[in-house]
């Protein structure tokens, strides 16, 4: 086998050629291999406010915590039911204990005896913190606001920040009122104090 001869000069002619192609052909550069992760980061990054992403979780994650000294209970878990579902606002599970909970849902006649203990409930609960006041009882005292040893309503020993009317309210008040309660929380702020 006979090896080919080839003078320096000739190497580096061919080699001059073929960088020269390799110039000709490398005019325009080529596109880059992560241009589908630039797309795909376009796609699924979300540009919102701290207000708006606390706001969401604290509105979907509702959880309740009851002072129910009445009748309106049973609304209330007529609401816990399947036909109602409070489960789709994230409110299913009832807290036992209020530092557990950021919603306290009144309802019923509360007689001064007890008002302490409504008060304590309340003040146990962490910030930020929400109340239902649901039906006339819990309002206003209903039937009995003229007793002597009735509070006219849950607003006279703790902020109420949605009340829901009737005596008692039907689950499909009680849902409307959550949502209120929902829509006001969505409007909240972390820079302005409640």
């Amino acid at each position: 086998m006979e090896i080919e001869s080839i003078s320096s000069a000739e190497i580096e002619h061919r080699e001059s050629d073929g960088i020269e192609v390799l110039r000709i052909a490398s005019q325009h550069p080529i596109p880059d291999p992560d241009d589908w992760l630039d797309e795909n980061i376009k796609r699924n990054v979300i540009f919102t406010t701290v207000d708006a992403a606390l706001n969401w979780a604290r509105k979907t994650s509702l959880w309740p915590v009851t002072a129910f000294t009445a009748c309106c209970t049973f609304e209330f878990i007529g609401a816990s039911s399947s036909r109602f579902d409070i489960a789709r606002f994230g409110m299913e599970v009832l807290r036992a204990s209020p530092r557990q909970a950021d919603l306290l849902v009144c309802a019923g006649t509360l007689t001064w005896k007890m008002a302490p203990q409504i008060k304590r409930l309340y003040d146990q609960m962490a910030e930020p913190k929400w109340t239902i006041a649901m039906g006339a009882c819990a309002i206003s005292g209903g039937i009995f606001h003229d007793s002597y040893s009735v509070v006219p309503g849950y607003n006279h020993i703790v902020p109420i920040d949605v009340y829901i009317p009737g005596c008692p309210p039907r689950p499909e008040t009680l849902l409307a009122g959550i949502e209120k309660l929902r829509r006001k929380i969505e409007k909240e702020s972390i820079s302005k104090p409640r």
